[in-house]
């Protein structure tokens, strides 16, 4: 069981301290509300891009060098993350290393210097990081897809953004703007995970975490727009396609409850070797290697993604008989012993993935930040457990009969039209 204690620091920021018993890591974190979705036009690929500068130094380690070889001293491991909700710095160390990992974390988080020749730098690095996105046919068919589904909205704009932005438009002036106007410690929260043993009362970890800055809570994001089903396809001359299929479920993504039934459903449809894709798909049709559903939540609106990766010319046979899958469960259901199957797979699956302390932080930052919700661990668990048939069939019925269609390769929008 793991024991969780949260308070309000001075300056805003939420810290959640999540221990847990039986492992020698502690990870330690710090998210904000400040993902691609905050991003106004002109600025996207500003939130990951400002992600990687701050690795270059802060006052206390004040160049990449330092920052690096301190975490190497104390046996930790750093990275971070930009998604569309959030921007997220951890840090995953032995117990024993929990201040020092804390006093790195927060320096050259709270503290970057943003030093305008390793801008310059990092902005050929980035360029790169996005030309390597482009030569893969499956990371462009998961741009496409947002495309399709949120068209000029930022969500369906790419968290990396725009090569040009980066050798062109961005400024530091710009940059320390939106750093001013998105990284509030009142939109943010930190997480303690793991032994906490070196994080006492008494440690003084508080202290560190109010290196960052008091700020007004950033402004509101835009709103998703409605459900408008687009087909949207980058023809390439290739043997193998990727196929991305965006459905809007009729849940309220601020309850728990309906988001666990989603992820059931999801499971059930594509989750699992057991799921009703891989079995007919893959298995029976042999249509395709790789075939899953994914569930995700923004803040104000749920998706439900079917991707697949397969032979060219057997890629709009598979994309109907996928469309009609989720037909027939939308009409007749899923069966009990799906559901009891999918319950336990799911429940399982996260149950093994809160071994690790990093996979418990980064689900809890969503919970904090996203949804203003609870970061017990358990708890997540335990709404996947509770997750009724009932519920389950009520997302089945739910799922939108229009859906948004992305492919990557020797194919026409009017092989996906009129499914």
């Amino acid at each position: 069981m793991a024991s969780i204690e949260s308070q309000a620091l001075p300056n805003g920021l939420a810290l959640h301290r999540i221990a847990m018993a039986g492992t020698q890591a502690v990870t330690l974190m710090v998210a904000f509300d400040a993902g691609a979705r905050t991003e106004r036009p002109e600025e996207n690929g500003m939130a990951h891009f400002l992600e990687h500068l701050v690795f270059k130094g802060g006052e206390k380690y004040r160049t990449y060098r330092d920052v690096n070889e301190a975490a190497e001293r104390n046996g930790a491991v750093l990275n971070a993350y930009t998604s569309h909700d959030l921007v997220a710095f951890h840090i995953t160390a032995r117990a024993t290393k929990g201040m020092e990992a804390a006093d790195l974390l927060t320096d050259f988080v709270a503290r970057a210097t943003l030093d305008p020749a390793e801008l310059d730098k990092e902005r050929g690095v980035v360029v790169q990081e996005i030309a390597r996105y482009n030569d893969q046919p499956s990371a462009v068919a998961e741009q496409l897809i947002d495309e399709a589904v949120f068209g000029e909205h930022p969500l369906g704009r790419p968290v990396l953004g725009p090569a040009e932005h980066l050798s062109q438009t961005f400024t530091r002036e710009g940059i320390v703007a939106f750093r001013e106007r998105q990284w509030s410690p009142a939109s943010g929260a930190a997480l303690l995970v793991g032994n906490l043993d070196s994080l006492g009362p008494d440690a003084g970890v508080e202290e560190l975490f109010e290196r960052f800055t008091s700020r007004p809570a950033p402004p509101p994001y835009l709103a998703a727009p409605d459900h408008e089903p687009r087909i949207l396809v980058t023809a390439r001359d290739s043997n193998q396609s990727h196929l991305r299929m965006s459905y809007r479920p009729a849940i309220d993504v601020s309850d728990p409850a309906q988001r666990a039934a989603l992820t059931i459903y999801s499971t059930l449809l594509g989750g699992s070797m057991g799921s009703r894709l891989f079995d007919e798909i893959r298995e029976q049709r042999g249509l395709c290697y790789s075939i899953s559903s994914y569930p995700h939540a923004y803040a104000d609106v749920p998706v439900l993604q079917l991707s697949a990766g397969l032979d060219s010319t057997k890629c709009v046979e598979a994309f109907r008989r996928m469309a009609e899958i989720v037909a027939e469960l939308r009409e007749d259901g899923p069966t009990e012993a799906e559901v009891e199957r999918a319950r336990a797979f799911a429940a399982g699956a996260r149950a093994i993935a809160f071994e690790n302390t990093g996979a418990i932080a980064r689900t809890a930052a969503t919970q904090a930040i996203v949804f203003g919700q609870d970061v017990d661990p358990e708890a997540s668990i335990a709404a996947l457990d509770a997750v009724s048939f009932d519920e389950v069939r009520a997302v089945a019925a739910g799922i939108s009969e229009g859906f948004s269609v992305a492919c990557v390769g020797p194919h026409t929008v009017e092989e996906f039209a009129g499914a």
